[in-house]
This record gives C-alpha cells, structure tokens and sequence, in this order.
C-alpha cells in the first residue's frame, strides 16, 4: 500500500483520516499545521499528501508552491470546505485533487485508488 502524509489543523479530521486510511493498509503520519507538514514531506518519501486548504499558519496553497517543485512525484488530495480563488488555483493545475467537504470517505478512496493506480504496461 501506499505511504500517506495527512496536513490538517483539526484534530477529528486528522484521527478520522489515519483510522481509515490505516483500515484500508495504508502508512500514516499526520501534521497539524502547513509548516511541520511541508517539512515532513520534504524529509520523507511518501506517495500522497493529504492537505487541508485552510489553516492558521499556512494555507494548502502554499504548501503546494513548496513541494512542487522539490517533490514532483508526490500526489496532492486537497481538502477544502470554503471554495474559493486558492481552491480554484489548485484545481486549475490538473495535477492535484480537491475534495469538498463534508466528503464521503468513498470519494476519498476512489480518489487514492485512481492516484496509486499502476501504469499499466502495453
């Protein structure tokens, strides 16, 4: 399975994520706000970040500018309850993806499968 970093400033959100990304096999670390985040996915090789939009120290936006660059590879699942211009850049990319919320956690995991989806190989 895949190596997962959760970036959320709310703590329900934070344990309702590991719960269920760790029931379905995958590896969790979590941070609880952009900067320990970013560094933690700049230190580690994981295979998806899962990153809140809006946070006090520093909004998904930034984070995004951030790694990008340095970590090309690694897939971004936004989430996002207020849509506006930061979630509207972040969708205009076509690279990462946004989930409204309240989401169902289907959603998240459709979203994941289609991400860690093997190339397949003609």
């Amino acid at each position: 399975m895949a190596r997962i970093l959760i970036i959320d400033d709310s703590l329900v959100m934070r344990n309702l994520l590991t719960d269920f990304l760790t029931e379905l096999g995958h590896e969790v670390d979590v941070s609880a706000d952009g900067p320990e985040g970013l560094q933690m996915a700049l230190s580690n090789d994981y295979d998806v970040c899962i990153c809140d939009m809006h946070m006090p120290k520093m909004h998904g936006y930034d984070v995004m500018k951030e790694i990008t660059p340095q970590k090309p590879e690694l897939r971004l699942i936004f989430t996002d309850s207020l849509p506006d211009s930061l979630s509207e850049k972040v969708h205009r990319t076509g690279r990462h993806h946004l989930l409204r919320k309240p989401f169902e956690l289907n959603q998240l995991r459709e979203t994941l499968d289609a991400i860690l989806k093997p190339v397949r190989k003609t």
